[in-house]
């Protein structure tokens, strides 16, 4: 009796499928795993930094034309600056505190709350992304996170909020998670962290750089000025030499000349 010969797939066609299988489960994971986030993800507490709140677009087709960040009204920021992205217009909207805030010896009571990007030239377009440079500060010193709550408009009229905020540690990951900074303690631990590249440290380097060439270019002229002294002093008692050996020269000379006229007169 004769069994019915069952084809086994080659090696090959067992490789090509685990493949596709692959590629297909990371292109479904691709939509799920991307938001809007902050890069980088960290700072010092008590210092500035400059951060880029990355947006991707998850729509094949539509793009997005605005993005809102709103800034935690429970830690005001005194400073926060977009940098100028070509294609998008910027609006930092400020608000008024019930509690003025304290910063560098000054009293503020309206501090920015939050910026809108409006695109001017197309907008991020599906399968690309945009970043958004903001610089700001002082970050806070008692907490470890700022929750910055974005909103991103597509030209599909769709509006996704990317409002909900992440557990602190561990925890499942909301459908839409708000981006985070975290806040670590500075490196120096004086509490005032050096942000990344605003400009406040470099600034106070430069000023200590020019204090310090300022105090070298004093010390060299007041060595040079001792130097002029210690050459002027050494002129005046060479001089002074000199009119005593032409004085005692000037004696024997003299005394020479009445010695040889006695001679001659005897």
């Amino acid at each position: 009796m004769q069994f019915p010969r069952i084809p086994v797939p080659s090696a090959r066609r067992l490789t090509a499928a685990g493949v596709t299988a692959a590629a297909c489960a990371v292109v479904l994971a691709g939509p799920a795993a991307a938001h809007v986030s902050v890069n980088p993800e960290e700072a010092e507490q008590g210092g500035y930094a400059t951060i880029d709140i990355k947006v991707p677009n998850e729509r094949d087709d539509a793009s997005t034309v605005k993005l809102e960040v709103t800034f935690p009204a429970d830690h005001p920021l005194a400073s926060v600056m977009p940098q100028p992205v070509p294609g998008w217009d910027v609006k930092v909207t400020r608000t008024k505190l019930d509690k003025p805030l304290e910063v560098h010896g000054r009293k503020l009571d309206e501090v920015p709350s939050k910026i809108t990007w409006t695109e001017t030239d197309g907008g991020i377009e599906p399968g690309t992304f945009q970043q958004f440079p903001v610089s700001v500060g002082q970050l806070p010193e008692d907490v470890d996170r700022l929750v910055l709550k974005a909103v991103q408009t597509y030209d599909s009229k769709e509006v996704v909020r990317w409002i909900e905020e992440p557990p602190a540690e561990g925890g499942e990951e909301p459908e839409h998670p708000a981006p985070v900074l975290r806040l670590v303690p500075s490196e120096d631990g004086d509490g005032h962290g050096h942000g990344h590249g605003d400009g406040r440290d470099d600034a106070s380097e430069e000023d200590d750089g020019a204090e310090n060439a300022a105090a070298e270019a004093d010390d060299d002229r007041d060595g040079t000025e001792n130097a002029a002294a210690e050459t002027g002093d050494a002129s005046d008692t060479t001089a002074r030499v000199l009119a005593v050996i032409g004085i005692a020269a000037g004696a024997g000379g003299i005394a020479f000349g009445v010695l040889a006229g006695r001679r001659r007169t005897s």
